[in-house]
């Protein structure tokens, strides 16, 4: 609960040598309120408008991810909502530690997709760089577990709505998500997004994109 900087930082760095070695922390559970605490105060770490403070608070909730795993998942909420806010970043850094934390959550924590339904809430978060994130999230998660563990259909319409972004960089990311997305799941997103409505323009260019992936041979989809 220290506001001082140089304090936090201490702080931090013996909670990871704490929870780094089992034998030294073997009554991280014993106190489930004492550990809600903790876990609600690093939230607002990784809130923090230091970088540093943010960073180590991104280290320390990764720490207890490994160290609780599954039972991490009663957490999820809570720490979802300032990872969306610190992908909008202005450090590269800070985004990428966040997307990294992200993707841990759905490797230890919890299934892809009971993350996905939360994240969703990010394809209209105010910050452009954190919708723009959310749609480079999806990408990386394509990436590791393929379509399968997703729910596609819940997803690509947040996609289409980021198509006509006022943000350029959004509209950019939109597409090479919804381009990930064909290349692991085929023809069938191109008969669905003829459906949604989008302008026949930005139609075009998008299937023009799949295209390129299709004639590239660079499909996931055998």
């Amino acid at each position: 609960q220290q506001k001082d900087v140089g304090r936090r930082m201490q702080v931090g760095q013996e909670l990871l040598e704490y929870l780094s070695d089992p034998a030294k922390s073997p009554d991280v559970e014993q106190d489930q309120q004492r550990l809600d605490k903790v876990i609600d105060e690093l939230t607002g770490w990784v809130n923090s408008s230091n970088f540093k403070v943010a960073l180590l608070g991104l280290d320390v909730l990764g720490a207890f991810v490994d160290r609780l795993s599954g039972r991490f998942k009663s957490y999820i909420g809570t720490v979802l909502l300032p990872l969306i806010d610190r992908m909008g970043d202005a450090k590269d850094q800070v985004r990428e530690q966040a997307q990294n934390l992200i993707l841990k959550l759905m490797h230890e924590a919890a299934p892809p997709m009971y993350i996905w339904e939360r994240l969703a809430v990010g394809f209209k978060h105010k910050n452009y760089r954190s919708r723009e994130g959310v749609c480079l999230c999806l990408i990386a998660t394509l990436n590791i577990y393929g379509a399968q563990p997703l729910v596609l259909s819940k997803l690509v319409p947040h996609l289409c709505t980021a198509f006509g972004d006022s943000n350029s960089q959004v509209r950019d990311a939109a597409i090479l998500a919804i381009v990930e997305v064909y290349r692991h799941v085929g023809e069938k997103v191109r008969l669905d997004l003829t459906k949604r409505g989008i302008p026949p323009g930005r139609l075009q260019t998008i299937f023009a994109r799949f295209d390129e992936v299709r004639n590239s041979g660079n499909m996931i989809l055998s």
